[in-house]
């Protein structure tokens, strides 16, 4: 299973929102600048993370986004599922060879298993973490 563009900028746009949940509405070109991403591009992702109730959108002159809920309470699943839709590494029937089939549920399963057991504040808290650990040494 390959994540698309539309899932690994959704996780950003939500990271970032996580990051300042309880600051206040992050305008979505703030986010865009600081990663260099299309402005445009996440006003479309956006609008699906709004509609399944992840974002609340605040409007007026310092309106912007912020999570519906607590980052702890948002899982990397639940992005990607809205996103990129249903978690499958690839299609398969009930006539498939039943060792095969068993290998591609173990395989999704596998997959939703870390999706739904990582949440925002999970990786926020890694990124953080990376973040103070890079050392600068001078020679």
């Amino acid at each position: 299973m390959k994540i698309s563009t539309k899932g690994r900028y959704g996780l950003t746009i939500m990271m970032e929102l996580a990051a300042k949940y309880g600051e206040g509405p992050t305008s979505l070109k703030s986010i865009a600048e600081k990663n260099q991403l299309s402005e445009h591009y996440l006003e479309q992702l956006i609008a699906p993370l709004r509609n399944a109730g992840l974002v609340k959108s605040i409007r007026g002159a310092y309106g912007g986004y912020i999570l519906s809920r607590e980052a702890s309470e948002i899982t990397a699943g639940d992005v990607i599922r809205v996103l990129e839709g249903p978690i499958s590494p690839v299609d398969f029937t009930e006539e498939d060879d039943p060792a095969k089939r068993n290998l591609w549920l173990r395989i999704r399963d596998g997959i939703a298993n870390v999706l739904d057991s990582t949440t925002l504040a999970d990786l926020i808290s890694y990124q953080e973490k990376e973040t103070s650990e890079n050392y600068m040494f001078y020679i």
